[in-house]
């Protein structure tokens, strides 16, 4: 497990609660993460609006900061064939940067979201699609044209996934829901509601048969894709959730937020079990803040 916080560390944790190694100082306030898809590298994205690579098992920056936003960078994610890292940033652009130089590929996207909350590529890396400010759900080719604007949301766009299909995009805002959406015409599918506040972070599991929500609420929901409904009791912190993820086999859920604490589901157990799920969880106490 990864953490990335605001006093400017990011940490590996073991799944038992372990710190591995000491932490990585990043020189500033850390906004975003993204592990690449090899899992051999992270690249950060800090306040100062600078982007910085990771070698995961060395535990050190390769090269010098990459520059180009002029705000915070607020999301990143890495191509399906780790060649290429999209990032983006309150200053509404998204940059398309080469991994093994740290330069720009092409000229910056502007995208017309006011700060850029949300970021991620397809599966067939052709595609990625992009939310913010404005509400608005964009999607755009690889090389930055825009392919499609999806309205729908009343608040900012939070967070984004795709299904290994390309076929539809799931969204998470600050209006309180998740909506599915039918990528060849942009229509609104499903919406999903039971969150009582702000939803930060959105995630699918490998086999597409759940979604995972961290909101402003303090909880972590679970979401039912063939029957589009919760499942189970919220998964509960002590304050605001900010992220959440799962393993890639699928088994466990982590997430983390203002409370200080990133914690460790088995989503199994947590499926299993309606109510008294504290057992369930393992604690990692750390100030961690994605």
């Amino acid at each position: 497990i990864l953490s990335a916080s605001r006093d400017g560390s990011i940490r590996q944790w073991t799944r038992e609660g372990e710190q591995v190694g000491k932490p990585w100082n990043s020189n500033g306030r850390v906004r975003s993460i993204a592990m690449s898809p090899d899992e051999s590298m992270v690249v950060s994205g800090s306040a100062d609006g600078r982007l910085r690579l990771w070698n995961i098992r060395e535990g050190s920056m390769v090269g010098n900061p990459w520059e180009g936003h002029s705000d915070p960078v607020r999301c990143l994610d890495w191509s399906p064939n780790a060649q290429e890292i999209a990032s983006g940033s309150g200053d509404g652009t998204i940059r398309r940067w080469n991994m093994n130089t740290g330069r720009q590929i092409a000229p910056p996207t502007e995208t017309g979201h006011g700060r850029v909350y949300a970021l991620k590529y397809s599966p067939q890396g052709d595609k990625f699609t992009s939310g913010g400010e404005d509400k608005v759900i964009r999607v755009w080719s690889k090389d930055g044209e825009l392919l499609m604007e999806i309205e729908g949301h009343d608040a900012q766009v939070a967070s984004l996934c795709w299904s290994k299909d390309c076929a539809h995009i799931f969204s998470a805002s600050y209006d309180g829901t998740i909506r599915k959406w039918r990528l060849i015409d942009g229509k609104e599918l499903v919406v999903f509601r039971g969150h009582t506040n702000a939803i930060g972070s959105l995630c699918l599991s490998p086999d597409e048969s759940h979604l995972f929500s961290a909101a402003r609420d303090y909880s972590v929901r679970i979401w039912d894709l063939k029957s589009n409904q919760q499942v189970g009791d919220p998964l509960l912190h002590d304050d605001i959730v900010w992220a959440v993820d799962i393993s890639p086999d699928g088994k466990y859920i982590a997430s983390a937020g203002l409370d200080g604490n990133i914690y460790v589901w088995s989503l199994e157990v947590a499926l299993k079990h309606a109510a008294g799920y504290d057992h369930v969880r393992v604690l990692i106490h750390c100030y961690c803040l994605l």
